[in-house]
């Protein structure tokens, strides 16, 4: 029993690996008014350290972000209670490190193994910038904006957009050798394709396509506004050949100026095209993103405007499970090692769900609020299975514990040009190893901000 009813008895523990950072486990009597900051000193008291560690604590699993007398107020505790407080080290905020110039909106991004970032951007045009901004190469050849960009190897990129294919891209970094499993690399006719050219078009889909993923296994899946989910190889010779002058002619629903346009596009007919391996048809609405399953290729799911979360079976391409919420769902990322799914919402929040729990059961396991718009953009940050990243077009990319309800930081648009409000959106985030939290957005903007300082003690 606590003598002082301004004081509560706590019992220090950590699951961090450096056994210097361990405590005796004895319980101590603390002063309820003490927040992070003056927990985080009695931690390094105990421990002796030579020099101050950051802590962040959590109690019953959630992250504390209030005093204990708080803390105890809105749990209906009272001082007696002997509180069990894990502490571990502080995520610190993220630091500004770069910001260059795009030639247009930004809509996607990813980085590669030489750490050159690609963006795609609404003039149609992949852009592949060096760390510093400088642009290395750009890849020409969609007719309309960029929505989604990935690496698949060191010498193969895959790209998608509002003029409804997918295209296989041929690209060399000199500085790196081959990956061991980059099967393209085999491909003798693939000799005389000029670096930075379309190795194929991929075609299927009869509306933008927004999102793309890849797997360990050599397969895309691409998600788009005609309501389905494409499943392609990412080796053309896995697919069928299309003709795209014969899908024209027996297209009953396009106009004939239409036809003409469109003909006048494919009039190039050295570029391959092929179809996609499978079709998957179940959303009633705009398919917003598509991935895979992080431990398990043969799964993956999708979010959708119809206020759905569907998981797939890509070996029988089926729907093999729907879980519906109450707002449309415009991205989606996996939280692998926490088996959950993050989703982001016009709703303007991110929601929490457990892919494995019963579409009858609740299906929201936790709701992370903060945004002022539409969530558009997630990724999860590979040092930390509880951090999670978030770009909205309320202009900032927020970063997350997901142990706590609230944003542990907000990462504004750096650029003093922009009017807030007016073209500060942000369409793309990633969340790179070793690099940072790249974003991109209506600013026409790649901003950088350093990731290793989160980890920095």
């Amino acid at each position: 029993m606590a003598e002082d009813k301004s004081q509560v008895k706590l019992r220090f523990f950590t699951r961090e690996q450096d056994e210097s950072l361990h405590v005796a486990d004895t319980p101590i009597f603390a002063p309820i008014s003490l927040k992070r900051y003056g927990l985080s000193e009695v931690v390094n008291h105990l421990l002796e350290t030579d020099t101050v560690i950051p802590f962040d604590f959590l109690i019953d699993g959630k992250l504390l972000r209030t005093s204990l007398e708080e803390y105890l107020v809105a749990n209906g505790l009272s001082s007696e209670t002997f509180l069990n407080v894990e502490y571990t080290r502080a995520v610190l905020p993220p630091s500004f490190l770069n910001s260059f110039n795009n030639e247009d909106w930004v809509s996607a991004l990813d980085v590669g193994d030489n750490k050159h970032l690609i963006s795609g951007s609404y003039d149609g045009v992949l852009r592949s910038y060096t760390m510093s901004g400088k642009v290395v190469k750009q890849y020409a050849g969609h007719n309309g904006a960029i929505r989604a960009v990935k690496y698949i190897s060191n010498t193969r990129l895959v790209s998608a957009g509002n003029d409804r294919s997918v295209r296989l891209w041929k690209t060399k970094n000199d500085d790196l050798k081959p990956l061991n499993n980059d099967l393209h690399d085999l491909e003798d006719d693939e000799d005389d394709i000029e670096d930075g050219k379309t190795l194929a078009i991929l075609e299927g889909h009869n509306a933008p396509v927004v999102s793309l993923d890849i797997s360990s296994t050599a397969r895309i899946l691409s998600a788009s506004y005609d309501n389905s989910i494409g499943l392609w190889s990412t080796n053309y010779k896995d697919m069928t050949i299309v003709d795209p002058m014969e899908e024209i002619k027996n297209d009953s629903k396009m106009s004939t100026s239409a036809k003409k346009r469109r003909k006048l596009i494919l009039k190039d007919g050295t570029i391959r095209r092929r179809g996609p391996l499978a079709l998957l048809e179940s959303h009633n609405a705009p398919v917003e993103q598509v991935i895979f399953d992080a431990n398990d290729n043969t799964v993956g799911y999708s979010v959708s405007q119809d206020h759905t979360i569907k998981t797939w079976d890509l070996v029988t391409a089926r729907c093999v499970d729907t879980k519906t919420t109450s707002y449309s769902l415009l991205s989606v990322t996996q939280m692998k090692s926490l088996n959950l799914l993050a989703c982001g919402s016009s709703a303007r929040h991110i929601t929490l769900h457990d892919p494995r729990v019963d579409s009858s059961s609740k299906i929201t396991q936790q709701q992370l609020v903060g945004h002022k718009n539409f969530v558009v953009s997630l990724d999860t940050c590979a040092e930390n299975e509880y951090l999670l990243s978030s770009g909205s077009h309320d202009g900032t990319v927020k970063v997350w514990d997901i142990r706590a309800n609230s944003p542990i930081y907000t990462i504004t648009r750096e650029d003093p040009s922009v009017v807030k409000g007016v073209n500060d959106k942000v369409f793309a985030v990633k969340w790179a190893e070793k690099v940072g939290i790249i974003s991109g957005g209506q600013d026409k903007k790649i901003q950088i901000n350093k990731g290793d300082d989160i980890f920095k003690q």
